[in-house]
């Protein structure tokens, strides 16, 4: 009888046992179950949010009263600029990147030229006969003194170190007038009415 009851308890013993050992052998399926999809979600995050941003805000230049942001956005090698303006002229105006990010004048010449690293002529964005990586071109203003413009390229980055692609240390610079995509080294796009530098 004793004989018996001993034998009783070891199977309760070895059942408990095993039961436990499941369990663990459980837990350590569901963990690696876990870590292989948290890793997979990183590096799903890593590749989708691969972005980089920066927001320029624009000051007013040569008198005028012009307000207005610029957000650069990096995605996959492709910068998109966004900027929007307000206060301004109704018409035809020029956007460019300068090569100093230097707003300290009150007529935005502390901004230097066109930025031009691979020293082309001035001329429209993408034509054969060159142009500045700082030519971004015109946008239109209405009668209720706001424009806005949308720009994408490849031949752009933010914070990279490629001096012919990189933006940082630059600046935005909105013109009176037009640009003529003819005229050299600016376009004949008159005076510079707002100013932002691009800085990381």
């Amino acid at each position: 009888m004793k004989k018996i009851g001993l034998v009783a308890i070891a199977m309760a013993l070895f059942v408990a046992v095993g039961c436990k050992n499941d369990k663990k052998a459980s837990d350590v399926v569901e963990d690696a179950v876990d870590e292989i999809s948290n890793t997979a979600e990183s590096l799903t995050n890593a590749m989708t949010d691969d972005k980089k941003t920066i927001r320029v805000d624009m000051e007013p230049k040569s008198g005028s009263q012009v307000e207005g942001q610029v957000t650069f956005t990096e995605t996959n090698g492709v910068v998109t600029m966004q900027a929007r303006f307000g206060n301004m002229n109704p018409g035809t105006h020029a956007i460019h990147l300068h090569e100093k990010a230097d707003c300290s004048s009150e007529d935005g010449t502390s901004t230097g030229g066109h930025w031009n690293p691979t020293h082309e002529r001035h001329g429209k964005w993408g034509d054969a006969e060159g142009y500045h990586k700082g030519d971004i071109g015109n946008f239109e203003v209405g009668e209720d003194g706001t424009g806005e413009i949308i720009f994408e390229t490849d031949e752009w980055c933010i914070g990279c170190d490629d001096d012919t692609k990189n933006i940082i240390g630059k600046s935005v610079i909105v013109h009176e007038s037009p640009d003529d995509f003819v005229s050299q080294p600016t376009g004949n796009a008159g005076g510079r009415i707002s100013c932002g530098g691009i800085i990381k």
